[in-house]
C-alpha cells in the first residue's frame, strides 16, 4: 500500500485500483494529504469500505450504511439517525470489525448508557434508550443481509429502554381554555388553538397554507393535511407524511375556520400558497413555556397537545379506529398502545349496573324502553373500548367486493387474517368495530355481518 510524493505542491498522493459494486475495475487517485500516513489511511479506509464481508471496520459498514439510506429516508429521520450514531454508537464501535462486534461487547455497550449521566446527574430517557439501541440493531440487521453477519447480537441480548414513555401529560379542556386565555399573540392563539382542537403534529401545522382550511359547505369545515415542515441544519423542507394514512382531511369546528379565516386576512399581503405561520418550533416551544407561566399551568409538551386531543375525543365516546384515522397513525394498534389507558373504565359501571338491574329490576321512575336503551348504549360503548371481550363466533361475516359485485361467507378466522394481512388493523380491534358498526371498510371491500346487513349506501 504505497504512497507517492507530490514534488511540486509537497503533499502525499494514493494511487490504486479496486472494483466497483458492478465488477468493473477502476483507477482512484486521491491528493492533498499532508502526511505519507494519511494517504495510506486514506487508501486502507477506501479498500475496507468496499469489503462485503463481516471483516469489514464498523465506522466503514455505518458510511456504507447511510450512503444506502440517502436516498430512501428524508432528511430529517437521516440527520436523526446520524446524529445518533456519530454520537453514541460509533465512538463506542469505532477500532472494531464487525465480525468481533458480539454478545457480551454490546451488552456492556447497553451498561455504559444505562450508567450515563450528565453534569446535573441525569440519566438518558427510557424512550432514548430505546431508540440508541434500535439505531445499533437497524446497522447490525443490515450487515445480516448484505455484509455476511451470521447472527444480530442485538437480538439475541435484547432491548433496553421503554417503547413507550412511563407517563403521558394532557391538558384538560378547563386546563386548556386557562391557557388560551393567557395567550395574547395572535399566531400563537390561533396555532394552539388548532394543535388542541384537531390534535395535528408540529411539523403538519407549520407546513399549513390557508388553501388547506376547506369550506364544503352548510356546516362543513374540513382541515387538509398533506405535507411536513423540517428544518435540517439550517435548510427548511417541506416533505410528505411518513405514511399514507399520515395524509388525511379531517373535520374541524366552525370557529377554528373562522379564526384561520381572520388571521390569514390580517396579514400583511397573504400570499395563499406560502406557509401560514412564519414561526419555527423553537418558538413554539418558547410561547408555550411562557403561557403556560401566566396561566399557573404545569407545563407540557406542544406533543402533548395532540395526547391531550386525543384524550378530549375518548372523553367524548369515539372509538380508537376514529381516533386513529383522525391523528394520521398508520395502523390502529399504534393508538391503542398509546391511549388505551385513557380509555374510561366500563368495568365497573357495567357491573354496577347489573346490581341495580337484580336489585330493582327494569323499573323506577323512568320507562322500560328508556333504561333499556341506556344501558344498552353504556354497553355498546364498553364493547367497543374493550374488544378483547366481544364475541361474534356465532355471526356470518360476508365479505363483499363493490366492483365485482362479488360476495362471499368467511369464517371468523378469515376475516381476522385478511384485516390484518391487508388492512393493517389489529384482529380483536377489527370485531369490536364490526360488532358495533355492523360492517367494516379495508380498501376496495366491505365486510358486513349477516344479522345486519350492507350499509345502505352499497345497496
Amino acid at each position: 500500500m504505497p504512497a507517492y510524493k507530490d514534488k511540486q505542491r509537497g503533499t502525499w498522493y494514493c494511487q490504486f485500483y479496486y472494483q466497483d459494486w458492478m465488477g468493473e475495475r477502476k483507477l482512484k487517485k486521491k491528493r492533498g494529504f499532508k502526511r505519507e500516513k494519511d494517504a495510506k489511511e486514506y487508501e486502507r479506509n477506501f479498500l475496507n469500505g468496499l469489503q462485503k464481508d463481516a471483516e469489514i471496520m464498523f465506522p466503514n459498514l455505518v458510511e456504507n450504511y447511510m450512503k444506502d439510506l440517502a436516498t430512501r429516508l428524508k432528511p430529517t429521520t437521516l440527520e436523526t439517525k446520524r446524529s445518533i450514531l456519530e454520537s453514541k454508537i460509533l465512538p463506542y464501535f469505532k477500532n472494531k470489525k464487525l465480525c468481533d462486534i458480539d454478545q457480551l461487547m454490546v451488552r456492556r455497550w447497553q451498561n455504559e448508557l444505562l450508567s450515563y449521566q450528565d453534569e446535573n446527574q441525569k440519566s438518558y430517557s427510557n424512550t432514548y434508550l430505546r431508540t440508541i439501541n434500535n439505531q445499533l440493531s437497524a446497522v447490525l440487521n443490515y450487515a445480516t443481509i448484505y455484509y455476511n453477519l451470521p447472527k444480530n447480537p442485538c437480538k439475541q441480548i435484547g432491548s433496553i429502554g421503554k417503547a413507550d414513555a412511563d407517563s403521558m401529560k394532557i391538558w384538560t379542556l378547563d386546563e386548556f381554555e386557562r391557557f388560551i386565555e393567557c395567550e395574547n399573540k395572535s399566531a400563537g392563539r390561533l396555532a394552539f388553538n388548532i394543535f388542541f382542537w384537531t390534535g395535528i403534529r408540529e411539523g403538519e401545522l407549520l407546513a399549513l397554507t390557508i388553501n388547506d382550511f376547506i369550506f364544503d359547505g352548510v356546516d362543513d369545515y374540513k382541515l387538509n393535511i398533506d405535507k411536513n415542515y423540517e428544518v435540517v441544519k439550517g435548510t427548511e423542507y417541506i416533505l410528505t407524511p411518513k405514511t399514507d394514512a399520515g395524509k388525511r382531511r379531517i373535520s374541524i369546528p366552525q370557529f377554528l375556520y373562522n379564526d384561520a379565516m381572520k388571521y390569514h386576512n390580517s396579514l400583511y399581503e397573504p400570499d395563499p400558497d406560502k406557509r401560514f405561520f412564519y414561526f419555527t418550533k423553537h418558538y413554539l416551544l418558547s410561547e408555550m413555556k411562557r403561557v403556560s407561566k401566566l396561566a399557573g399551568l404545569a407545563r407540557i409538551r406542544v406533543h402533548d397537545l395532540r395526547h391531550s386531543h386525543a384524550s378530549l375525543l375518548i372523553e367524548m365516546g369515539f372509538n380508537i379506529l376514529m381516533v386513529s384515522q383522525r391523528l394520521g397513525h398508520e395502523n390502529v394498534q399504534t393508538t391503542w398502545r398509546t391511549y388505551a389507558h385513557l380509555y374510561p373504565d366500563k368495568e365497573k359501571m357495567l357491573a354496577a349496573q347489573l346490581d341495580v338491574v337484580k336489585v330493582n329490576g327494569i323499573t323506577g321512575n323512568i320507562s322500560v324502553e328508556d333504561q333499556l336503551l341506556k344501558f344498552m348504549e353504556q354497553f355498546k360503548r364498553h364493547i367497543g373500548e374493550q374488544p378483547a371481550l366481544i364475541d361474534i363466533s356465532n355471526e356470518q361475516i360476508i365479505k363483499w367486493d363493490p366492483k365485482t359485485k362479488e360476495k362471499a361467507v368467511v369464517s371468523r378466522q378469515e376475516f381476522e387474517y385478511d384485516v390484518e394481512t391487508n388492512g393493517r388493523i389489529e384482529s380483536e380491534l377489527a370485531v369490536a368495530e364490526i360488532f358495533q358498526a355492523g360492517h367494516l371498510e379495508i380498501g376496495e371491500v366491505v365486510y358486513c355481518m349477516v344479522s345486519r346487513g350492507l350499509p345502505i349506501k352499497y345497496l
